[in-house]
């Protein structure tokens, strides 16, 4: 008996184990729809800003290869680290941190994402979007930071803005500030570009719309690429769980298996036991009759 009740026992712990572990893939798979759900939104709004990126970029090279960086006398280099808000996306930012030591050093690290925290040392920590939705005001945050930056540096300097951030294809390193010069195979113009500002003046407001187009495809890639780790990590953990709660299961089939050939084996006890009392009885009734004649 004693046997039995440990045997039952253990088979409810289990059932309460694999009851658990069921209400945990569920939420699993939640996430990974979601992160899913997210993607396909991000992939539209990427398609779009890239677009205007490279609309912007193009009037950058023909106005720099006809006057350089105007007005710009020296650059003060920082980095802008993009990384995971959120966790569950595998080694995401562990490859941001890999590419991050390969960069100069002594540059100042404006970290994106709280779970860079715990992993980088910087005095500067923006919050970073969890979806497509955060992005503009984390951008915000990101462009009042860095223009407060740029107001404290000497008249003529700028901010040499290096952004570090997950592509589809991997890592890039991107430089947004100053603007980018002409590329070697872009076409060349005769004759520079009709201006209707001071060529200083444009400049100002080209790199001002240049980082807000560039910083936001820079944002959204990340976001997209951080999505996709996450389907992954959340695809292998759902995995693992589907092997551990087969285990589990079988355990649980073993341990009844074993009940039931106990209960078959208590009731054939049983019955042997009635059968030799009736078997009894019946001589008993025998002699009795055979006396009594």
């Amino acid at each position: 008996m004693q046997s039995g009740k440990a045997q039952v026992g253990r088979r409810h712990d289990l059932q309460l184990k694999l009851d658990s572990l069921s209400e945990i893939e569920g939420i699993m798979t939640a996430m990974k729809n979601l992160a899913f759900m997210e993607t396909r939104k991000l992939i539209h709004f990427l398609s779009a800003q890239q677009l205007a990126v490279a609309s912007i970029e193009a009037a950058a090279w023909d106005f720099t290869s006809f006057h350089g960086h105007d007005g710009v006398r020296e650059v003060v280099e920082t980095c802008l680290l993009i990384g995971s808000e959120r966790g569950f996306c595998g080694d995401f930012n562990e490859k941001l941190l890999q590419a991050r030591a390969l960069l100069v050093p002594g540059w100042h690290i404006i970290a994106v994402g709280r779970r860079l925290e715990s992993k980088l040392e910087t005095e500067t920590l923006i919050g970073g979007a969890t979806v497509a939705e955060e992005v503009a005001p984390v951008l915000t945050e990101i462009a009042d930071f860095l223009a407060a930056m740029q107001r404290g540096l000497p008249a003529g300097n700028v901010l040499g803005i290096t952004a570090l951030y997950h592509e589809t294809d991997g890592i890039r390193t991107r430089r947004l500030l100053p603007l980018p010069e002409s590329k070697p195979l872009a076409r060349k113009y005769a004759h520079p570009p009709l201006l209707n500002l001071d060529p200083p003046a444009f400049y100002e407001k080209l790199s001002e719309h240049y980082l807000y187009a560039a910083l936001h495809e820079a944002l959204y890639s990340s976001l997209m690429v951080e999505n996709r780790y996450r389907i992954d990590h959340m695809d292998n953990a759902i995995s693992q769980l589907d092997k551990r709660m087969t285990r589990l299961k079988q355990r649980y089939n073993t341990l009844r298996q074993e009940e039931i050939i106990e209960e078959i084996e208590i009731i054939m006890l049983s019955v042997e036991t009635l059968t030799g009392v009736r078997q009894a009885a019946e001589e008993v009734y025998e002699r009795r009759q055979n006396k009594a004649k």
